[in-house]
């Protein structure tokens, strides 16, 4: 899971202050402690604890959004903070004015461990800093021994509430995104029976009559074939006008069913080639490899996926072009479909906006393909369907 702004926002601002924080403890030592013997060494400690807190991400650390997003922490962050806090302790040993560094350090340990052992590290670097602030006054202050815990525990307490509500905000959007996915598949199972219940009446009103009055007259003629020919070959004319009816009456079925851009013969090619997006979106076509023959049910597939695809495009996408690509690759037909509009947040293997990305999916899926999307805000869209063929010959 990538960084969340916030969350960013947080991190840039731990490691400003941390080396505000390191510079202005370095300062105040060469300020009071000119000349000492071991500057050289508190120096040398200083920048090795900058260094050390710069190779943070590189191995790891915060690159997660939560401290909930991170595995078990490996042996390589282990060591890295291990070494960052020993660094930090011999520098407060050797110049307590370096305690106050810990206050990053706080998010840090609490950011790389697990809860209990990010706690257990602020207790542990707190008491550092409450020594070291009793060894710089040259009287008991109350203030001194009781800021610093303080200061933890609001740290501590802080993060903590960030992470519940990043948490609850976390499982609040995946509860969304679950309803939503099962509303548009129970939309799309209405819209299925729906369908069927349509197709099932009108095949019981047409087809299935039909076949019965044929089935009637046919075995009256078989009946009267002997006795009274006339009457039966009158009985089987009259099922042969019936199975003429009936054979339109299928072929009508199947046209609803098909895309009328695909009627007389035409190929999804010339089908794609006049589509269009509505005023002010240029579409072009192109055609790449050698057309196959292709089954009816991945023309009709692809068909409509570039209708969908150029409706969300003249509603959404604001775009002044769009590009329709046909490839024939042989043991595979792909459709890709570009565009030069607003673009989107666009998820691998998401739902995507709305029902029509959803039932663009469900298309390709049906027939073994795959349905790929590339977008980002402000950089267009492209969505490439992929469909396999069988082998011919």
């Amino acid at each position: 899971m990538t960084r969340a702004p916030d969350t960013r926002t947080l991190a840039t601002v731990m490691h400003t202050a941390f080396f505000l924080l390191l510079g202005a403890s370095v300062a105040r030592f060469l300020l009071r402690h000119p000349g000492e013997p071991r500057t050289p060494w508190v120096i040398s400690l200083g920048i090795a604890l900058a260094l050390l807190y710069v190779l943070g991400p590189a191995v790891g650390v915060t690159q997660a959004a939560h401290a909930t997003d991170l595995p078990a922490p490996t042996l390589r962050r282990r060591l890295w903070l291990g070494l960052v806090v020993a660094t930090w302790v011999v520098l407060v040993v050797l110049a307590p004015s370096f305690a106050w560094c810990a206050v990053p350090l706080f998010f840090t340990a609490l950011r790389t461990l697990p809860p209990r052992a990010a706690v257990a590290l602020v207790a542990v670097l707190t008491v550092f800093v409450v020594a070291a602030q009793m060894k710089l006054s040259t009287a008991f202050d109350p203030n001194l021994l009781l800021a610093p815990p303080a200061i933890a525990a609001l740290a501590t307490a802080v993060f903590v509430h960030m992470e519940r509500q990043a948490r609850a905000q976390r499982a609040l959007i995946d509860d969304l995104i679950r309803t939503r996915r099962e509303l548009a598949a129970t939309e799309r199972r209405e819209g299925t029976l729906a369908e069927r219940q349509r197709l099932s009446m009108e095949i019981h009103d047409t087809l299935a009559q039909h076949l019965s009055s044929q089935q009637m007259l046919l075995q009256a003629a078989d009946r009267t074939w002997d006795t009274d020919p006339a009457t039966a070959r009158a009985h089987v004319r009259t099922a042969n006008g019936i199975a003429a009816r009936g054979l339109a009456e299928a072929r009508r079925l199947v046209h609803d069913l098909a895309p009328p851009e695909l009627d007389n013969g035409a190929g999804l090619p010339e089908a794609l080639r006049a589509l269009d997006a509505g005023p002010g979106v240029e579409v072009r076509f192109h055609l790449e490899g050698v057309p196959a023959p292709l089954p009816d049910r991945t023309e009709s597939a692809l068909l409509r996926i570039a209708q969908g695809a150029l409706a969300n495009i003249r509603e959404h996408a604001h775009a002044h072009t769009a590009a329709l690509t046909l490839s024939f690759l042989g043991d595979q037909v792909v459709l890709d479909i570009a565009d030069d509009g607003d673009g989107f947040t666009a998820t691998p293997s998401g739902p995507g906006r709305g029902h029509g990305l959803p039932a663009m999916r469900a298309r390709v899926r049906q027939l073994g393909g795959t349905l790929t999307i590339e977008s980002a805000p402000g950089e267009g869209t492209v969505l490439s369907a992929s469909i396999p063929l069988e082998p011919t010959g």
